[in-house]
């Protein structure tokens, strides 16, 4: 039917959340290290499209240090080390300044963020970041995402935001992840030296013959090859988020996804809430646990988080982020989940009400000592809630 989205383009369409991924290839005019302004607005009319469906946007954005060496007098080739911080430094203020210029004609606030890897690997910096990114969607802003290469040396560097992005989707719940690149998708062998070669519309394992296709950047200016994408949809599935790789060259990349261009879907086998909850299930030691009353127990068996109010005991060394076990009255286990606050924090607003919390810790936390997104009830919940009902009646 005219004007129906082709199935292949669904997860683009109906994803609540989606990361969209430029490279420098894309951005950056040649040889020229400018800013290849007319296709960035086509880019940013199909941003705004997404948006204006009610489709939260977030837009990881190579391209700062491509910008920038032109600027520097940087002739092509290998930079050491600190020529490419430098070319970052003065690239990424053009960069953003590109996106602010277009995107706040259209009265939507664009934020920058700068991530390394340490950011998405350690678990304090991991939860802020986090937090941050939410806030910002909830505000209604637009951030755009970028490695942090003026600090970032090569033990703490991503090298590509291939795999910057497949984390920053997975920070953010995303349910589409798109990659668009100098190729429209992963081939069956190398297209420039085999006629035979064909793109490979959708991957729902990745095994060692699909990894097998993977192959170097043919980009003079980008850093992250087919292997890098491969490593991407690994990151991306795991965590229940459709990824695609397509083709960006084109004039309004993401519209032609939607009207059945040519790409590789990669397709995860869970949601990112049930992918998430999965591995929240599957800890083997539980850094610690906290018990709780019977009314928390019917409120977590209806669906709800668990709130300060509902705790009664909090046991074991743990800090915020790390998963524990919930019990009841009677020890037994009813859901693990991440918590929102360590062990010591914990203590002091068990059985309190989360208004109460800013002026218990001094500090504003989340309302929610375990969020229904991070947790899952085990399987004889239902059960322990019946006994610990029968014990201790209201």
């Amino acid at each position: 039917m005219k004007g129906e989205t082709p199935r292949h383009a669904a997860p683009l369409v109906r994803a609540r959340r989606v990361v969209v991924k430029v490279g420098s290839a894309l951005l950056v005019g040649g040889d020229s290290g400018r800013v290849n302004r007319a296709w960035l607005e086509t880019l940013v009319e199909d941003l705004l499209r997404l948006r204006k469906r009610g489709q939260q946007v977030i837009l990881v954005s190579s391209g700062a240090i491509a910008l920038g060496r032109g600027r520097l007098g940087l002739r092509a080739g290998a930079l050491r080390l600190e020529q490419s911080q430098a070319a970052a430094a003065v690239g990424q203020m053009r960069l953003i300044a590109a996106y602010k210029e277009l995107l706040e004609e259209h009265a939507v606030t664009v934020a920058q963020m700068l991530l390394t890897l340490e950011d998405s690997e350690r678990r304090r910096r991991y939860l802020n970041a986090r937090a941050t990114l939410e806030a910002l969607l909830e505000l209604g802003a637009l951030p755009v995402i970028n490695e942090n290469d003026t600090v970032a040396t090569a033990e703490i560097r991503y090298g590509d935001n291939d795999r910057l992005a497949a984390r920053v989707a997975q920070m953010a719940g995303a349910e589409c992840l798109v990659l668009l690149s100098d190729v429209d998708g992963l081939y069956s062998a190398d297209p420039n030296r085999d006629p035979r070669a064909r793109i490979v519309p959708e991957v729902r394992h990745i095994t060692a013959e699909v990894e097998a296709m993977g192959g170097r950047s043919a980009s003079q200016v980008g850093s992250g090859g087919m292997t890098a994408k491969i490593l991407a949809a690994k990151i991306a599935v795991a965590a229940g988020c459709h990824m695609c790789i397509a083709a960006g060259h084109h004039r309004h990349p993401l519209r032609r996804l939607e009207e059945g261009a040519p790409c590789t879907w990669f397709v995860p086998s869970a949601t990112p809430v049930a992918a998430r909850k999965q591995w929240i299930a599957g800890t083997l030691r539980p850094a610690g646990s906290i018990t709780i009353d019977a009314g928390a127990l019917r409120a977590l068996l209806e669906g709800k988080s668990l709130l300060p109010a509902g705790v009664t005991a909090a046991r074991g060394r743990f800090e915020r982020g790390d998963t524990v076990s919930v019990l009841t009255a009677d020890g037994a286990e009813v859901a693990r989940g991440i918590v929102a606050y360590s062990d010591a924090d914990a203590a002091r607003i068990l059985g309190r009400r989360s208004s109460e919390i800013e002026q218990l810790l001094g500090f504003r936390g989340r309302d929610e000592m375990i969020h229904r997104d991070d947790l899952v009830l085990v399987r004889d919940a239902a059960a322990a809630a019946e006994t610990s009902a029968a014990a201790h009646p209201a």
